[in-house]
């Protein structure tokens, strides 16, 4: 009786262990619950996957060669500075091509020192073939380039995840697939269309400054409708000079609401990027409009003091993927590293651009190649009708069992109860993601959950039929069926490791229930019934067994 009683508690132990789990899963209940035993108690359980609660599910690829150009007009910014400060004169340096750098001067005396230049930027080299007396073609090499690509994966990796988790969404998933592409999954999303902005916004904000001295000359309308950018750039897109570039600012009419574009003459060169901040955060001006003020690094402070001391009474634009979002006149230098970037927008619009200007700007854009959007009524009727099937399921598989193994049979059923019990536990405990093929797992479960019950019966049937005792049968059909249910179940656990090692996010919440319910299926066959069989032979007198 001591060892029954050893394993009844083990039992007991088990069940209480697996409720105390899965409550944090039952809502209702959890918040009805006073505040100490909340604080006891685990506070999550088991979180529903994306086809259950709805979301967004995207799988976007980065746009590698434009990482490569984005480097070399970087490149060509920082060759621009050097040269300057070496008071070498060229006629202009530019990018050619993807992955090129062309500098022209007039005098072909210079071409020996501006090669030495050439020491300072170890990932180009000199393309002869491709130059000439007054020019110098520098190309990137292969590695560098292969480099570049990788690392835009991965930043782009980092940067969206940053920006994920400042947006609050639960339980994200955001995961390289193949070699260039990303899969973001957002269960629970309650505005779907703000977080794909916000997650594929390229967020390359550029300080420049307007080409003012040309700007009067191109005779640009005030404002021009939204859809009109292309006929404008169109129009004066012959009258642009070398080194200038037109952009347009967003204005919206407070009135009308309308969205309205202005454009601008500005000046290509790069004066500071984004990359130099440590700081964005939304503020309240003195009429109640919201900006975002914005702090550099010590090295971006004092390089933003430098050009505004440069630059006094110039005006220059608050760039952010190409469009500008204010373009004030400096009136004075500004010291401190602090800057403000007004606009017409919004409190969450402000408070999005603080987001993607903090979490990094992306290395490159981002192009959605799969976009699917899960409503929160169609995850409800999934789990609707995973209950249903479940449900369905156990009801046959109770009723088969008590009918055609009468008082074993209602053993065995609670072997079933014990193994769902368990099951939802283990799930809660680990924190794992149910999604709809994990519900199927669980329905599986519930057929294999009788499997060893109904080889141990047949075992103990068999005994009987020789004419041994009740107790003898039945400690003879579990040692005779062990060997066999273990083999069994051991081999669908190494299928069910499988999938879950090489499947995708599916076929792993498949995966999950399914070895978690044959890990507990034998648990509860060779412990869980072993122990009602023992406590029944346990009465004085057993002649019978109701089999």
């Amino acid at each position: 009786m001591k060892k029954v009683g050893g394993r009844f508690a083990l039992l007991a132990f088990v069940v209480v262990l697996s409720v105390v789990f899965f409550l944090p899963s039952y809502k209702p209940l959890y918040q009805a619950l006073p505040d100490w035993a909340r604080k006891v108690l685990p506070d999550k359980g088991i979180t529903l996957g994306l086809d259950l609660q709805g979301g967004i599910h995207m799988v976007m690829e980065v746009d590698e060669d434009r990482a490569v150009e984005i480097a070399v007009d970087r490149a060509v910014t920082s060759l621009q500075d050097l040269l300057v400060d070496k008071k070498i004169p060229v006629e202009s340096v530019k990018r050619t091509g993807s992955h090129q750098i062309t500098i022209q001067f007039a005098n072909a005396d210079l071409k020996p020192p501006i090669q030495k230049l050439l020491d300072d930027y170890p990932t180009f080299f000199d393309v002869e073939a491709a130059g000439s007396a007054n020019s110098l073609v520098w190309e990137l090499r292969d590695t560098e380039i292969k480099r570049i690509k990788d690392s835009a994966i991965n930043q782009a990796l980092e940067t969206i995840r940053n920006r994920i988790d400042q947006f609050g969404v639960a339980e994200p998933l955001v995961q390289r697939q193949g070699l260039k592409q990303i899969v973001v999954q957002l269960p629970g999303v309650k505005e779907p269309k703000r977080a794909k902005d916000l997650i594929k916004e390229t967020a390359l904000l550029e300080f420049k400054m307007l080409d003012e001295d040309n700007h009067m000359k191109m005779d640009f309308p005030a404002r021009v409708p939204k859809e009109q950018e292309a006929e404008v750039l169109k129009q004066f897109e012959s009258k642009v000079p070398e080194g200038s570039q037109i952009l347009f600012e967003r204005v919206v009419d407070k009135d009308t609401g309308r969205e309205f574009r202005i454009p601008f003459l500005v000046k290509k060169r790069v004066m500071l990027t984004g990359d130099v901040l440590s700081d964005a955060r939304v503020s309240i001006g003195q009429f109640n409009d919201p900006y975002v003020s914005i702090t550099f690094d010590g090295k971006g402070g004092r390089e933003f003091e430098r050009i505004t001391g440069e630059n006094v009474k110039k005006r220059m634009a608050v760039v952010l993927d190409n469009t500008i979002y204010s373009a004030p006149v400096i009136q004075e230098r500004i010291s401190g590293g602090r800057a403000q970037i007004t606009g017409t927008f919004t409190t969450q619009e402000a408070n999005d651009l603080a987001i993607v200007l903090r979490a990094g700007a992306l290395p490159a854009p981002l192009k959605i190649i799969q976009d699917l959007t899960v409503g929160p009524s169609l995850g409800q009727d999934s789990i609707d009708k995973g209950v249903q099937a479940t449900l369905i399921a156990g009801a046959m598989v109770v009723i088969f069992m008590v009918v055609y193994y009468r008082l074993s049979g209602a053993i065995a059923d609670f072997a079933l109860l014990l193994n769902l019990v368990c099951l939802l536990g283990a799930l809660s405990a680990l924190n794992a993601t149910l999604t709809l093929p994990g519900i199927a797992g669980i329905v599986l479960t519930i057929g294999m959950g009788v499997d060893s019950n109904v080889l141990i019966f047949e075992r103990i049937r068999e005994e009987l039929r020789q004419g041994k005792a009740v107790r003898l049968a039945v400690d003879g059909g579990y040692n005779k069926a062990l060997l066999t249910i273990v083999d069994s179940h051991v081999t669908t656990l190494i299928t069910g490791v499988a999938l879950f090692l090489f499947g995708t996010g599916p076929i792993k919440g498949f995966a999950v229930t399914l070895c978690l319910g044959i890990a507990i299926n034998l648990f509860t066959a060779l412990v869980g019934t072993k122990v009602i069989f023992d406590l029944l032979n346990q009465r004085p007198k057993v002649e019978t067994l109701s089999i």
